[in-house]
């Protein structure tokens, strides 16, 4: 793994997902709640991408030739839909077995994607930029979250924007994230999650500002247990997914 001068992995973190990798497609098995929470993240970047880039989010290939950089992208669950939608993603995951499960997932489907066993500071050091970079349940898992944070702004184009999504820290995340997740449900390994590592939207906002990024949008993620689903939510106490760009930019043109 290329970490470049400095990383922001934590060893523990990335040792734990490691342990789970080969679970990655199975929708009943470890991940199943990544599953069910999937397509409301992938319609909300294909709408704000389509929304910033001038696109009809009802095409089948609405996010054509947009460059994506999946940061933490695991064994690819995310990386490969936005491929379908025609983007030209390049997944980033520290941790080797889910590289290489993403990697023949993507092989046997016939879907395009650059997996790359590395960090995104190593893509920064290179100077690679990209339309649109997604953190996505990544950022309260990391050692330095400004340090992060720097370097996934960094590897935005100028008129690109960043998305990211976590879980608050809030005694409601900590009841239904962990509690009733991990330890009631089963819908998560037990020790996925560490409370005190959520990360509150006006802490994320305040890494963003400071990395001269502002947040353009902001949602929460909420689940509705009669209807097993979930959707967007004025509600951010538990999940919440953000959109931010630099401060100050100017629209881009629409790409083709």
């Amino acid at each position: 793994m290329s970490t470049g001068a400095s990383t922001t992995i934590d060893p523990a973190e990335v040792a734990r997902f490691e342990g789970i990798a080969s679970t990655w497609w199975d929708p009943k098995g470890p991940m199943k709640v990544l599953h069910r929470f999937n397509p409301v993240r992938l319609a909300y970047i294909r709408d704000e991408a389509c929304r910033r880039f001038g696109r009809d989010p009802r095409s089948a290939r609405s996010l054509e030739g947009i460059a994506i950089l999946d940061v933490g992208c695991g064994g690819g669950v995310l990386s490969e839909p936005l491929a379908r939608l025609g983007a030209r993603v390049t997944g980033l995951d520290p941790a080797p077995t889910n590289i290489s499960v993403a990697r023949l997932h993507a092989e046997r489907a016939g879907v395009i994607v650059d997996y790359r066993n590395e960090t995104v500071e190593a893509v920064v050091a290179r100077g690679e930029t990209f339309d649109m970079v997604l953190a996505m349940e990544v950022v309260e898992h990391v050692a330095d979250r400004q340090a992060f944070v720097n370097a996934c702004t960094q590897a935005v184009k100028p008129g690109g924007c960043l998305a990211m999504a976590t879980i608050n820290r809030t005694l409601r995340s900590f009841a239904s994230a962990i509690v009733g997740a991990e330890y009631i449900l089963g819908w998560l390994p037990k020790g996925t999650h560490e409370w005190d590592r959520f990360v509150t939207p006006e802490e994320l906002t305040s890494a963003i500002e400071t990395a001269g990024f502002a947040v353009n949008d902001l949602k929460g993620v909420a689940y509705n247990p009669l209807r097993d689903s979930w959707s967007l939510s004025g509600d951010t106490a538990v999940n919440y997914m953000l959109l931010a760009s630099k401060a100050g930019a100017a629209a881009p043109e629409a790409r083709r």
